[in-house]
C-alpha cells in the first residue's frame, strides 16, 4: 500500500480511524448569476407638491365613477378608465414616466421603442388587496404611489423561477426560495418587467390606499389580452 498515514487517537472507546495528513483540496469556485431579475424605483421628490392635488382628483374619480372596474382588486376601487394619465392634471407625473419608462427600455435593448402608456387607478379600503396577477404582453410595467397611509400592505414579487419553490433551501439567499416585498411611500415610482407575478397585501389602514398603476405598450392599438 502506498501513500502516508498517521494514527489519531480520541479519549474513549470509540474506534481508531485513520485520517490523512494532506489537507482537503478546495477547489476556487467561480460564481455565475443566470436570469437576473431587474427592476428599478425612483422617488419623484420635484412632484411631492403635487401629491394632495393628484390624490384629489382620484377621489373626484371615484365619487363620478363608485363602481370598481374589478380586475385583480378587492375591497377597494380602480378605474374603468385604462388611460388616467392622459388627464390634463397629471402631465408633469405623465412625462416622468415616460422618461423613467425609456430610460429602462434603453437597459432592456429596447432604446429606439416606441410606446404608449396604458395607465388606471388602484385604491384600497381598509382590508383591500391585489391577488397574485401579472401583465401579459407588455413592454414594461409599474406603480406610482400616491398615498401610502399608516397599515398600508406591502407590494410583493413573487420569485419568477418556478422550479425554486420544490428547493430545500429558503430565503433571501444564494438559490434560496424568497418572494420580494417592496414597502411604498409617497412619491415611489417603481417599474419591473411586465411578466413578473405580483399582489398587493392587505392594506390595515383607515385612509385609502393610492396608487396608479401603468404599463407601457407597443403602438397602434396592441394592449395586453387584458388589464388587471
Amino acid at each position: 500500500m502506498s501513500g502516508k498515514f498517521s494514527l489519531t487517537f480520541r479519549l474513549g472507546s470509540g474506534p481508531q480511524v485513520p485520517q490523512t495528513t494532506a489537507p482537503a483540496f478546495v477547489p476556487a469556485l467561480r460564481s455565475h448569476d443566470l436570469f437576473p431579475t431587474r427592476i428599478w424605483q425612483a422617488e419623484l421628490g420635484p412632484l411631492e407638491s403635487l401629491l394632495p392635488q393628484w390624490v384629489e382628483e382620484v377621489l373626484a374619480m371615484r365619487a363620478a365613477d363608485p363602481e370598481p372596474a374589478g380586475r385583480t382588486v378587492r375591497y377597494g376601487w380602480n378605474s374603468k378608465d385604462m388611460t388616467v394619465l392622459e388627464r390634463p392634471v397629471f402631465a408633469p407625473l405623465r412625462e416622468a414616466i415616460r422618461a423613467a419608462c425609456a430610460a429602462a427600455l434603453a437597459e432592456m435593448g429596447q432604446g429606439e421603442r416606441d410606446f404608449e402608456l396604458q395607465s388606471w387607478v388602484n385604491l384600497h379600503d381598509r382590508g383591500g388587496f391585489n391577488f397574485l396577477h401579472l401583465h401579459e404582453g407588455s413592454l414594461l410595467s409599474g406603480s406610482f404611489y400616491l398615498s401610502v397611509p399608516e397599515g398600508a400592505g406591502d407590494f410583493v414579487f413573487r420569485d419568477p423561477r418556478p422550479g425554486v419553490i420544490h428547493g430545500y433551501v429558503k430565503g433571501g439567499v444564494v438559490n434560496g426560495h424568497a418572494d420580494i416585498h417592496l414597502t411604498p411611500s409617497p412619491g415611489l415610482l417603481v417599474l419591473f418587467p411586465c411578466w413578473i407575478e405580483h399582489y398587493v397585501e392587505t392594506h390595515e389602514g383607515e385612509e385609502p390606499r393610492i396608487t396608479i398603476a401603468f404599463n407601457a405598450n407597443l403602438p397602434g392599438g396592441e394592449r395586453p389580452l387584458k388589464p388587471i
